[in-house]
């Protein structure tokens, strides 16, 4: 047994291809906990003479220096497999086949999920390639036969799993049934490419995709809507046949509206094996369509919000009625989604008939406070399930943050402060604590960041203020978040959150409340810091932050570790295929195969995924912000029924006219 040594090899051994630059932010001293980094051995068996450059570079190049590479002759590869089963001085085992090459971050990604979920063992993705990028793929719940080897070194294992008994290949790897056997909850896959291997044979053909239609209300403009495109983006890579469809272009007629003839017409020609709808009620009030849908074929509705759940509302805050059934009692029927009072408890009524029976839609949730909810609020056999929300990974991620500032006209040496919303001061996320926290640090040397529709930029009330507004191109806004130092948000009231998510992919730790799904998208004390729900919390910790430097610089670094791995496309797409799988749309024991498009949205990449642009809409006019403020002061953010029904009949006439 030999430890490896340098060779003079370019990086990974082909001229860096297919990566770029190294790119993200260094690697903290010890894990979030302040535990010390695990121990890896990282085990190669290769004939005599075999060519091992590019292998010995690529681990080399891991920046992980508690990690250790020994080469092994083949010949003694099970003898010396029982050996390292006895060395303490060992956490984890990845056998890496001689030729094969890690990616770039592939250990520390590993040992980061293992360390935060106990996993026994954690696998990521496999990219296969000889002159190009072929395809990517991931291990699947059920391996292939007992006997079977493993041909790469995608999966990290805790020493502590393997014993004696575990059955392994000539190379000394566990074989493919050793994955399989452990207990699920004790296995765990990442959305990240840790493998390259170089491709000897033709690779099998893959099963062919699903025909998927991707159905929201009025399109993927704004949050949900974003979420929804991108889940559809990550299916289409992961080799399903995806065609979007809009219910509507008439937001004003959405309370009235419960048939669309022809987006129903265009959902039947496709005739999908799914229908993966989700972000409706900017279109129609109820799920009449969604139930019309699921009695003809299968049906997934993700839950963006908890408007399937309730009477008329998106979140039902303090409410209870969504429990024991919405009614005229509603306490807001004249905010959005807006319903009359006298129509809300029928509504529920057939909400609830569409989601019922064994032929109601699959609920998705994106968090587990919101899978919590479904199952407390869906009607008793409604099947909920978790999935994974899908981010442009290779988008938002960390850059030159002195240069971002110079480029956007951001002061060099202040503290910039991040919020984000489409419309930041809006009545769910929170704006009076927002504003006190922002002003408990506001003092020479603070600056904020408000990204999104603010009409009023004064009612902050901070000094330094920089409002660029909505940002609908993604690589701008990721320009933006990469800028800033620390995100906050106020918000009680998420069944996810998604800039948490985007600014931690830039290296930027979120600040926010320990309630609803921001509990998934902050991972306390690893992406951020989470504080209780009471008077002036929000602020303590928010002083603390801007004081500690080196605090944010951990928290962003470890940021971009974790929700790389949770949060890319090929992870939303393997939480998809696993309910795919379970509902018996897709074979179990298949891997999951990515186009090579799947490697561009990681960073590191050499040709990388250019983000989307159109995703939120255009900033209104000045007299449009004018007339919205004056309409606040008077009736608030409510609209009246009166007021809707106006709405209505000059749409109804803009259409006639035309």
């Amino acid at each position: 047994m030999t430890e490896a040594t340098a060779p003079p090899s370019p990086a990974h051994g082909i001229d860096a291809w297919p990566f770029g630059p190294a790119t993200g932010l260094p690697r903290p001293a010890s894990l979030p906990d302040g535990q010390p980094w695990p121990r890896i051995r990282v085990v190669t068996a290769a004939d005599d003479g075999a060519d091992l450059s590019g292998t010995v570079a690529s681990v080399l190049r891991q920046g992980y220096p508690e990690a250790r590479h020994d080469v092994l002759a083949r010949r003694t590869g099970g003898a010396a497999f029982a050996e390292l089963l006895t060395d303490p001085g060992i956490d984890h085992l990845l056998w890496l086949r001689a030729g094969d090459l890690l990616a770039p971050g592939a250990l520390t990604a590993l040992a980061l999920e293992a360390a935060l979920t106990g996993a026994s063992a954690v696998a990521g993705l496999r990219v296969l390639f000889d002159d190009a990028v072929r395809a990517l793929d991931a291990p699947a719940a059920a391996e292939a036969s007992v006997g079977t080897p493993f041909t790469g070194g995608e999966i990290l294992w805790s020493r502590a799993a393997l014993d004696a008994g575990t059955r392994t290949g000539p190379d000394g790897m566990p074989d493919a049934a050793a994955w399989s056997a452990l207990p699920e909850d004790h296995r765990v896959r990442i959305g990240r490419p840790v493998l390259l291997q170089r491709l000897t044979a033709t690779p099998r053909p893959q099963p062919a995709g699903l025909s998927i239609v991707s159905l929201t209300g009025l399109g993927t403009q704004g949050g949900a809507g974003v979420a929804q495109r991108r889940l559809a983006e990550a299916l289409a890579l992961a080799g399903h046949r995806v065609t979007d469809i809009a219910l509507s272009t008439r937001p004003e007629a959405a309370e009235w509206t419960d048939s669309f003839p022809r987006a129903e017409a265009a959902i039947a020609s496709a005739a999908p094996d799914l229908v993966l709808a989700g972000n409706l009620h900017g279109a129609t009030r109820s799920l009449d369509v969604v139930g019309r849908l699921a009695r003809r074929g299968p049906v997934a509705l993700v839950l963006h919000d908890l408007f399937p759940l309730t009477g008329r509302c998106c979140h039902p805050r303090d409410c209870g009625r969504a429990k024991i059934g919405c009614d005229a009692a509603c306490p807001g029927p004249d905010e959005y989604p807006e319903l009359a009072p006298g129509r809300i408890a029928d509504m529920h009524v057939r909400k609830r008939a569409a989601l019922a029976g064994p032929e109601g839609p699959w609920l998705l949730a994106n968090s587990d406070w919101t899978l919590a909810r479904a199952r407390d609020l869906a009607p008793t056999g409604a099947a909920a399930e978790r999935i994974q929300l899908a981010f442009p990974t290779g988008v938002f991620r960390p850059g030159d943050r002195a240069a971002l500032r110079r480029r956007l006209g951001l002061p060099d040496d202040a503290v910039l402060i991040l919020v984000s919303a489409v419309i930041v001061d809006g009545p769910d996320k929170g704006f009076p604590d927002l504003r006190a926290a922002l002003q408990a640090v506001a003092r020479p040397g603070v600056a904020v960041v408000a990204i999104g529709r603010l009409d009023d930029p004064a009612r902050l009330g901070v000094p330094a203020l920089f409002a660029p507004g909505l940002i609908a191109d993604e690589e701008t806004l990721a320009a933006w978040y990469g800028a800033c130092d620390l995100h906050v948000t106020a918000s009680r009231h998420e069944t996810l959150g998604q800039t948490p998510i985007e600014a931690g992919l830039c290296g930027v730790p979120t600040l926010a409340y320990r309630t609803s799904g921001l509990t998934s998208a902050v991972i306390d004390g690893v992406s951020g810091r989470l504080v209780p729900v009471r008077p002036g919390a929000l602020a303590e910790a928010l002083v603390d932050l801007v004081a500690d430097a080196e605090a944010r610089a951990r928290l962003g670094a470890f940021a971009r570790i974790a929700l790389e791995s949770r949060y890319s496309p090929a992870a939303a797409a393997l939480s998809l295929d696993a309910i795919f799988r379970s509902h018996g749309l897709r074979d179990a024991s298949a891997r999951l195969a990515f186009a090579p498009a799947m490697l561009g949205h990681f960073p590191f990449a050499s040709r990388r995924q250019r983000g989307a642009a159109g995703t939120v809409p255009a900033a209104s006019r000045p007299l449009v912000r004018r007339l919205r403020r004056a309409k606040q002061m008077v009736l608030g953010r409510r609209m009246p029924l009166f007021v809707r029904r106006c709405l209505y009949l000059a749409g109804r006439l803009r259409r006639s006219a035309r």
